[in-house]
């Protein structure tokens, strides 16, 4: 084109070096610093609004729900595990025979195998535990009479013992069979003189549900060194009682597991936890410094699992002593 300056071809939109160009309007300062984080600060209100609307419903759903089966859940199992007397279906006890009611609130059964089929005492009990220094044992037994599994938690309350196996004051017990027995070790962690602890065995899921064992633990005269504990292989000399009649049905030595002993009756291997020996483990033909204690057992840590047993009723009186502790 002649006659003038006319117009070319139009540059590209990013080409900004002709005078002709259109400039877009510069920004002011003040709303480029802000835009961003008013849309930011907007944002996050919005979604922390979002959080707590969702949370209170969440938890009102929950919450409802609960009310609404929380009578349905208690009646349940209040139901199976608790019998017409308005007792607990579970029973604990020390294996020694040292025990009396609890709370003086009931007598000691004259003919220990008279009593019902559903429970082996009539009430909880309190035991003694004469223990022979830091680190002795003791067998704690725990007998479900529900004719359905029990999930039990135990803990002991007063310090200074512990469940041997956990070392803690706390164990969870998953499942104990239906009319089942589960026996635990418990450990003396401290050189006492005299103190008290309580068991308790309240339900999984109904923690109201309890039972209690309350235990007095006095020193002995005789401290050892060597406590036994599960799996320890001994040597023992026993002799053992029918506990009603006081009729002395046999007496010798054997070799026992502490413990878990699958050789012989559930209540034998137990009642070798908590003997005790010096240093010597009975291997010093001049020596004898192993301990001897009495344990009581029920029939299902005795015979009450052997049908047609003529001990199969029978409560059973243990003495044991401990003659050598293997290395």
């Amino acid at each position: 084109m002649t006659g003038g300056r006319g117009k070319g071809i139009v540059s590209g939109t990013w080409i900004s070096d002709t005078a002709e160009e259109v400039e877009h309007p510069t920004i002011p300062i003040g709303i480029n610093e802000m835009a961003i984080p008013r849309a930011a600060i907007l944002l996050s209100l919005a979604t922390v609004a979002l959080l707590i609307g969702s949370t209170i419903v969440v938890g009102y759903s929950v919450y409802k729900f609960s009310k609404e089966n929380e009578d349905a859940f208690k009646v349940t199992d209040i139901d199976l595990i608790k019998d017409d007397n308005d007792r607990w279906l579970w029973e604990v006890d020390l294996l020694f025979d040292t025990c009396a009611p609890r709370l003086d609130d009931w007598d000691w059964p004259e003919v220990l195998a008279d009593q019902d089929d559903e429970f082996l005492y009539p009430g909880e009990l309190r035991c003694d535990w004469e223990h022979q220094g830091q680190g002795d044992r003791a067998s704690v037994v725990i007998y479900n009479r529900a004719n359905q599994p029990l999930d039990l938690v135990l803990e002991i309350i007063g310090g200074s013992v512990v469940f041997a196996d956990e070392g803690d004051a706390d164990l969870t017990l998953d499942s104990i069979d239906a009319n089942g027995t589960l026996i635990v070790e418990i450990e003396l962690t401290d050189d006492v003189t005299e103190h008290d602890i309580t068991v308790e065995a309240s339900h999984l899921r109904v923690p109201d549900a309890e039972v209690v064992l309350d235990i007095h633990i006095f020193e002995g005269t005789e401290q050892r060194e060597i406590h036994a504990t599960d799996g320890d292989p001994l040597e023992v000399h026993y002799r053992v009682w029918n506990a009603d009649t006081g009729e002395l049905l046999d007496e010798g030595d054997l070799p026992v597991n502490a413990g878990d002993d699958s050789n012989y009756i559930k209540g034998f291997g137990w009642s070798a936890i908590g003997l005790d020996i010096d240093e010597d483990r009975g291997l010093i033909p001049t020596l004898d410094t192993g301990t001897t204690h009495v344990t009581l057992l029920p029939p299902p840590i005795a015979y009450g699992n052997s049908e047609g047993h003529e001990l199969e009723d029978a409560w059973l009186r243990f003495e044991l002593k401990l003659e050598v502790a293997s290395i």
